[in-house]
């Protein structure tokens, strides 16, 4: 047999039990989760800003992080929500290298599954109840979201899931924002045939269960550029580019339109600095189009205390420094999301 079962998990219902939304928490969440639903629809004209480190490698660090992010939101509080992110799953291009908290809670030591499942439970209620903040996770393996499903408002489907029907189908039952990203190869209309899916009800296989949906009003695009054929970057968050989305949305007839622009990924490729600029010329793409100022609701930055990149088994291991994607560090980030509010 080709799969050698170390250990059955504990179920959702059993960690969810171990490991409780404080109350207060919770009532925290509901409330954030209903701003962040109102600027999707467009009932709210606040601006998302959803932001943190390209992995959460080391609760210690990305607690940190968050914490500097609070005061920010309170200066801006009347034109941002903040999210932060707080990455536990990687998605690997080759499937090799560290696959994020949930595998290896310590990045150094060899994948805990089970010791990652209560690292990123633990880490999420930290972060909710602590300091207050909404909380954003990528789900990369369907059948592990509700491991999360009670903390999380926001949600992202990343470019290598977008297509996959068990991402789509699991996402019309989750009632928080869902931003399903374009697919490497940039096609727009997957992307949007995504979001019809996941917008509409559905019936299903999950988790050995018969499984019926509701469907997400809130599912929405994410633009994180593409690959062409030669491996090559191309960028797709121009004043074109939106306007072009905008019409496609209109095509399919889907109701409250709504993208955020992920600065960074292939928009960037991958160099880290072109997300001030990035994120600079979506505003002013804004400021010249109604269509684009209704369409685009946020966007997406990947950021962490020190700049760049660092390996994981570097010998002088910098604190607060990523070691996957390189990230923007604190001071950019801080100034950007300044400018932002004086700009969206």
């Amino acid at each position: 047999m080709s799969f050698i079962m170390s250990q059955k998990l504990p179920t959702p219902k059993e960690i969810i039990a171990r490991y409780p939304v404080p109350e207060k928490a919770a009532q925290h969440k509901a409330q954030w989760d209903k701003k962040i639903c109102d600027v999707i629809t467009g009932k709210s004209d606040k601006f998302l800003v959803i932001i943190g480190p390209c992995s959460a490698d080391n609760e210690t660090s990305v607690c940190d992080y968050i914490g500097r992010l609070v005061s920010v939101q309170e200066k801006v509080k009347d034109k941002l929500i903040i999210i932060p992110r707080i990455y536990t799953n990687k998605p690997r291009t080759n499937g090799q290298g560290y696959k994020g908290m949930m595998h290896q809670p310590d990045p150094n030591k060899e994948p805990d599954l089970l010791a990652g499942l209560i690292a990123i439970r633990k880490l999420h209620i930290r972060a909710l109840e602590e300091f207050g903040l909404p909380v954003a996770d990528e789900m990369l393996y369907p059948e592990n979201f509700r491991y999360l499903a009670d903390i999380l408002s926001y949600v992202a489907v990343g470019a290598r899931s977008v297509e996959d029907q068990q991402h789509r189908l699991v996402a019309s039952g989750i009632d928080v924002p869902v931003g399903m990203k374009n697919p490497t190869s940039g096609d727009f209309s997957v992307m949007l045939n995504s979001v019809y899916a996941a917008r509409h009800s559905h019936n299903f296989l999950y988790r050995g269960w018969d499984a019926t949906t509701s469907g997400n009003p809130y599912a929405h695009t994410i633009l994180r550029g593409a690959v062409n054929q030669y491996g090559r970057s191309r960028q797709n968050y121009h004043y074109e580019d939106l306007i072009r989305l905008h019409d496609m949305y209109e095509e399919m007839k889907l109701d409250n339109p709504a993208c955020i622009v992920d600065a960074n990924h292939s928009n960037s490729g991958k160099k880290f600095k072109e997300q001030i600029r990035i994120v600079k010329e979506v505003l002013h793409s804004r400021s010249h189009s109604d269509e684009i100022r209704q369409l685009v609701k946020g966007v997406m930055i990947e950021s962490y205390i020190v700049e760049g990149a660092q390996k994981i088994d570097c010998e002088h291991h910098t604190y607060g420094q990523s070691i996957t994607d390189p990230c923007l560090g604190w001071e950019d980030s801080e100034r950007l999301i300044y400018e932002i509010a004086e700009r969206a």
